[in-house]
């Protein structure tokens, strides 16, 4: 048996960890929840669920892998090989090779205003119809998916240590140290002060259920909880990384990054808007028709739009190289690999995928699955589906065949395990409740059952 990959010490371990969390869903995708759902009450939520729920997962998953030493489907064939081991190992494996693809399609979009930013396009990107005219156009949309995917292939080619490690030990600095300087930025702009406020303080008159439901779905996205990325990650560590002390990290630095990204957009957004946080929309809309509009009020835009796309693409990057690396890392167990090999392939997928959903807004858009783009539903499938299956699968196998005491001696080897009797009581009891939640609420929020 080959030697596996392995970090080089607990820092890197920490910061790629941290670096798969920090992504387009902490930058997009939380401000826009945090608005809607009651702002300093969605905050508050968010971080009680993310210290407990989110807690024991990462600590599941990254344990099973360190035990393992495999990814996703060595993890759970590992403790058996009937089909059930194989389906719970395969949609852990799977969801990150689906996500990867449409995911480097938005960071080259990414990667596009950025470049734009640096040529001073700053009230061209403004303009109402730049984005949709943009991503119709196909030879555009795919030059600059391209372009991203290759740059995180490279990265996988060349390792663990020398790649994914490098990589997030570099661009995780700059990348808090942007965050800092936009959100200062923000936070000073006139009339932004009422979004501060809005974000930072509860009000218990904007606490509903979905609420709680939001938050949820929003810490599976922040924390990369049921991707095979933890599984992964876990099993390139060593026997003395301290699992609880790293988990820790991981969720200050996940908490650090909602928390700065909550206030570059919602304050700059409030003050575009004159105070309405029904301006912050959706995922897309957000990030690249209303941030735009706001940069080009205000006296400083060119150079915030650079700080805040370079930003956005350093997240991405770190996330999509961490999505892809499980993909990787099941290639090399599952099938005897070379790692040149295995990321050679799994940038194929990225590219074969991935230039579906590109087109999916051009040539392609005639294409539609159940009422969706080919990105929505692949993002749709992964993350509404697939992610709640995957972590229930997590939880039966702890539960039901590993058992909570395997888990804890695996934790002890390095870690006090202070927050032992909170994880027994999630993994065995409210866990599986909360992603039942999940589950049920996306199905029911995309055929409009339900508005979330």
């Amino acid at each position: 048996m080959k030697a596996r990959s392995s970090f080089s010490g607990k820092l890197g371990y920490v910061l790629a960890v941290a670096g798969s969390a920090v992504g387009l869903g902490n930058i997009w995708r939380f401000p826009y929840l945090a608005a809607k759902y009651g702002g300093g009450i969605f905050l508050l939520v968010y971080m009680i669920l993310m210290l407990t729920f989110g807690y024991a997962l990462i600590v599941s998953e990254t344990a099973l892998g360190r035990m393992t030493k495999r990814s996703p489907v060595g993890a759970f064939q590992f403790f058996g090989k009937s089909i059930p081991f194989r389906l719970g190992g395969w949609i852990n494996a799977v969801i990150p090779m689906l996500i990867v693809p449409y995911y480097s399609v938005i960071g080259g979009w990414v990667t596009k205003y950025l470049f734009e930013y640096l040529r001073g396009s700053t009230e061209i990107l403004a303009a109402e119809n730049y984005f949709p005219e943009f991503i119709a156009n196909s030879f555009s949309t795919g030059f600059w998916f391209l372009l991203f995917s290759l740059v995180v292939v490279a990265v996988l080619i060349a390792g663990v240590e020398h790649g994914v490690e490098r990589v997030s030990k570099t661009m995780m600095p700059l990348l808090v140290i942007l965050a800092i300087f936009v959100a200062g930025y923000s936070m000073t702009r006139p009339g932004a002060w009422e979004g501060v406020k809005y974000f930072l303080i509860p009000n218990l008159k904007n606490f509903s259920w979905m609420t709680v439901v939001a938050a949820m779905g929003q810490m599976f996205y922040s924390l990369s909880i049921a991707m095979g990325i933890l599984y992964t990650y876990g099993s390139y560590i060593k026997k003395d990384v301290d699992i609880e002390k790293s988990t820790t990290q991981v969720e200050v630095f996940d908490t650090a990054i909602a928390l700065l990204a909550g206030l570059m957009i919602i304050p700059a957004v409030f003050a575009f808007s004159g105070g309405d946080p029904n301006t912050l929309k959706a995922g897309p809309s957000l990030m690249f028709i209303t941030i735009p509009k706001v940069f080009a009020s205000m006296g400083f835009g060119r150079g915030a739009g650079i700080m805040f796309f370079l930003l956005v693409l350093l997240a991405a990057l770190t996330s999509a190289i961490s999505l892809a690396e499980s993909g990787v890392s099941t290639f090399e167990d599952q099938f005897g690999l070379s790692r040149r090999k295995s990321a050679l392939v799994m940038g194929g997928m990225i590219v074969g995928l991935g230039m579906a959903s590109a087109l999916g807004f051009g040539v392609l858009d005639f294409v539609s699955l159940l009422g969706m783009s080919i990105l929505d539903f692949f993002d749709f499938l992964t993350n509404s589906i697939m992610m709640p299956v995957a972590a229930l699968a997590t939880c039966l196998l702890i539960t039901k065949v590993v058992g909570l005491d395997r888990i804890a001696k695996e934790v002890e080897q390095s870690s006090a395990f202070k927050r032992k009797g909170l994880y027994n009581l999630f993994l065995r009891y409210l866990a599986p409740i909360c992603i039942v939640i999940i589950l049920i609420s996306s199905i029911a929020n995309v055929f409009g059952w339900i508005t979330m």
